[in-house]
């Protein structure tokens, strides 16, 4: 295990697991921004990590940014602070690795945004996602809701404030489960784990897909993942999986 000031990692049979570490509401501060990126920079590089769950200590996922931190209107103050906001939601969306959100409770603001920025979001019961910039007279974080919530319900999201708990969440696609708090961390992890055993180029090949295919075309889209496979098929990782599939065993990859 290794630890830092505001998150904790671990990595076990090819799945790292991040727990954000401030009580006591796991607020995001400057330092937290700072060690998310780095930590999942270098998981995104780790030949030893193949899928990632990130997920809260305590009672809350991420209660949002820490407010004892605004910028100031110095000049600079501000560009400088969003930048280092963007950073912390652009590591886990431009992450190799799929990244799973195990939502166990409050996530907030910047924390829903951090939920969300995720590949996948298992969830709990208790479990809620919330935007409260309306609340404190702030805004933020309509690109990242919308991605994911139908648009009546982006707007009733970040309009009202309101909380969306696990179940609700599920109704509208946009948690791939919710089940009950004692189960979140199991579910998470189980679905890190097959991932984990699928060909590790082959999953970076499709997040990229993911990534590039976003607002284009179905045909500009599925151009670009047929490029993906075209390169794939000549890859070690292919060799090994077409290999192990004739032969009836589990594939062995060293990627």
């Amino acid at each position: 295990m290794s630890d830092y000031e505001t998150l904790t990692l671990e990595v076990a049979d090819f799945v790292a697991t991040v727990t954000i570490t401030r009580p006591p509401v796991n607020a995001q501060n400057n330092r937290f921004r700072e060690e998310i990126a780095e930590v999942i920079d270098a998981l995104g590089d780790r030949t030893d990590v193949r899928a990632i769950v990130l997920t809260g200590a305590g009672k809350a996922f991420s209660a949002g940014a820490d407010l004892s931190e605004r910028p100031t209107q110095d000049p600079g103050h501000y560009t400088a602070h969003n930048r280092r906001v963007r950073a912390s939601f652009d590591c886990l969306l431009e992450c190799p690795k799929p990244i799973i959100a195990a939502v166990n409770g409050a996530a907030i603001g910047a924390g829903c945004v951090t939920a969300l920025c995720c590949d996948i979001i298992v969830t709990s019961e208790k479990g809620f996602l919330q935007m409260t910039e309306v609340m404190v007279g702030l805004a933020g974080g309509v690109a990242h809701v919308r991605r994911h919530f139908g648009e009546s319900d982006a707007r009733m999201m970040i309009y009202t404030a309101r909380r969306v708990y696990g179940p609700e969440l599920l109704r509208m696609n946009v948690a791939s489960a919710c089940v009950a708090p004692e189960e979140l961390f199991a579910t998470a992890h189980a679905l890190a784990v097959d991932i984990a055993k699928a060909s590790p180029s082959a999953v970076r090949a499709a997040k990229k897909s993911f990534q590039m295919t976003e607002g284009v075309s179905i045909y500009e889209g599925y151009r670009f993942e047929q490029g993906q496979t075209k390169a794939l098929s000549t890859s070690e990782d292919t060799a090994e999986a077409m290999t192990a599939f004739r032969e009836k065993r589990p594939p062995v990859f060293k990627s």
